[in-house]
Parts: structure tokens; C-alpha cells; sequence
């Protein structure tokens, strides 16, 4: 931890590790080195803040054409502030890839620089289908491809997941975007051969983002939290009630992003963006899912 404490005519600049002292200032001198020491310590601080990460996982329910302007700006400020967005759930068909770039566009027009993957549709059947999507900041962020669906998986998983690998500098972490079979459909035998394949694969640091329909808690998780992986979220709602209930919005907790060995968890919730009843029929113009939120480094 980093502070910085400015006397009259002294300033110290401490951490955990180094300390020093400029004694005796003469007026003339103290602003000027004073904004030289705040430079050093700004440049010093926001060069280790780019090594941590910030994640968000969210199924934005029918991302497409029937969202409006104004819903794609709001979506833009929820999620404004982070370096990755995962999506599930962009349409397959007409108005996705095209909701998915104007979001780009919007967030290109906060500030930061912004770039975006869309998977193909996945295979599946016709109402079943749909696309993944990445958006990131750029200017510390790189890409090397354009990602791809794990056809590996085509046949064991309705929507089989989309992967893309990430470089900080010249770290590489992969993140897999996931949206499993709904509740009722079997969605663990989806995870069961999405643990097969990543329990096989070499990725070192390697993060899983999605809707899974199960909670974190179930024994389908277990021989993936056995082979090092853990859930960033526990015991956290994630889906919003068609209505409320006793003053109670939130429904079931099936969203997560699992992170491997190698990945450090900083900080991580569950963004609520209704907070009261009364914004619930609104919030859910945006989607039926809250967002996931992680931070995290890699060793």
C-alpha cells in the first residue's frame, strides 16, 4: 500500500518497502516538487493497476434488434468501467452482430478505446441458436485471433461455448463464453463435458464466463473445483423475478465466472442495477440476468 503526506516543508512518499523525505523547502521550490513526486507516484500507482483486470460476465436476454438507443445506453453505463464484457445471448439472426457493434460504438464515445469479437451462430437448432460476444478495452489489451466456437464440444453441448485468448503484455489468459441448456433441459450433462474438455486442455490461465443454469454449489462442480478452478461468486443471486415477491426481486444464482490456477481473484459481485421493486418491469428491458463482476491478475 502506497500514501503519500505532505507537511509545510516536508514531504514523505511511503509504502511497504521505501520511504524518504525532502526536508527544508524553500517556498519558491515546494509546488513545483511537489507535482513532480505526485507525477512519479501517479505514473508508479496506474502502472501497477494495469496489471489487475476487470471482467464482466453477462446474458443480456435477446441481444439484438429490439433493444433501443436508450437501452444500449444504459446497458453502456452499467458496464462502462470495466476491461472485458462477455456476452451470451446475442441473436443468431438479423439485429445481433449489429446490436453488439453499436454497443462498441457507444462505449467508443465514453473515453476509452473499444473493440469487439462475435462468434458465428452456434450450431444448434433454430430457436436454440445464438452468438457470443467480446468487447474490450485496447490499450492494454491485445487479441491474435478472432477466437472461435470449440467444435469439440458441438455435439455434447447445444450451444457450444466461444473461446478467445487475451495478452496483457505477454501474459495470455483465454476466456470461454458459456450459456448452457436451460434448467429443465439437463444442463449438467453440458457441464459435465465442459469440465472434460477444459480438465484435458493446456490453458494455463483460463476463465470461464457464463449463464450455466446451476448453482455454483452443485455436485456437477466438483471435479471442476477439484482440478483448480473456483467460482467468483457463492450464494449470490443472479436472475430477476417477473415480479416482485414480498419486496424481492432476485431469483435464482446460476451466473458465475470460474477461474483457473494462475489467475488471482481480486474482487468480484454480483452488479445490481435494479436495487429497488419499483426499477424492476425497466430493468428487465435490458435483460432478465444481472451482471457478474470479477478483477483479478495473472501469476
Amino acid at each position: 500500500m502506497k500514501f503519500l503526506v505532505i507537511y509545510p516543508l516536508r514531504i514523505y512518499v511511503m509504502d511497504d518497502s521505501w520511504f524518504f523525505s525532502i526536508l527544508d523547502l524553500n517556498y519558491d521550490k515546494m509546488l513545483k516538487k511537489i507535482l513532480l513526486i505526485l507525477l512519479v507516484f501517479l505514473a508508479f500507482n496506474g502502472y501497477a493497476q494495469n496489471d489487475n483486470i476487470s471482467l464482466v460476465s453477462w446474458n443480456i436476454r435477446d441481444f439484438g434488434q429490439t433493444k433501443s438507443s436508450e437501452e444500449l445506453d444504459e446497458i453502456t453505463e452499467i458496464v462502462r468501467d470495466v476491461d472485458i464484457i462477455a456476452i451470451q445471448e446475442v441473436v443468431a439472426g438479423y439485429g445481433g452482430a449489429q446490436a453488439v457493434a453499436k454497443l462498441t460504438d457507444i462505449l467508443n464515445r465514453k473515453g476509452s478505446k473499444w473493440d469487439y469479437v462475435i462468434s458465428n451462430p452456434t450450431h444448434s437448432s433454430k430457436y436454440v441458436t445464438e452468438r457470443y460476444a467480446f468487447i474490450w478495452k485496447t490499450k492494454h489489451i491485445k487479441i491474435k485471433n478472432r477466437g472461435r466456437l470449440v467444435k469439440e464440444l458441438d455435439s455434447l453441448i447445444d450451444r457450444e461455448p466461444f473461446l478467445l485468448d487475451f495478452y496483457l503484455s505477454e501474459k495470455k489468459f483465454t476466456i470461454l463464453n458459456f450459456h448452457s441448456r436451460p434448467f429443465d433441459k439437463d444442463p449438467e450433462s453440458e457441464i459435465k463435458a465442459l469440465t472434460n474438455y477444459i480438465t484435458n486442455s493446456s490453458n494455463s490461465a483460463l476463465l470461464i464466463a457464463g449463464d450455466f443454469n446451476v448453482d455454483e454449489k452443485k455436485e456437477v462442480f466438483d471435479t471442476l473445483k477439484s482440478n483448480g478452478f473456483n467460482a467468483s461468486i457463492s450464494n449470490q443471486k443472479t436472475t430477476l423475478k417477473k415480479a416482485c415477491t414480498q419486496n424481492e426481486y432476485l431469483n435464482h444464482p446460476i451466473d458465475n465466472i470460474f477461474y483457473s490456477r494462475g489467475i488471482n481473484k481480486l474482487k468480484s459481485k454480483v452488479i445490481d442495477f435494479v436495487n429497488v421493486c419499483d426499477n424492476l418491469d425497466k430493468a428487465r428491458k435490458l435483460s432478465d440476468h444481472l451482471p457478474v463482476y470479477l478483477k483479478f491478475s495473472i501469476e
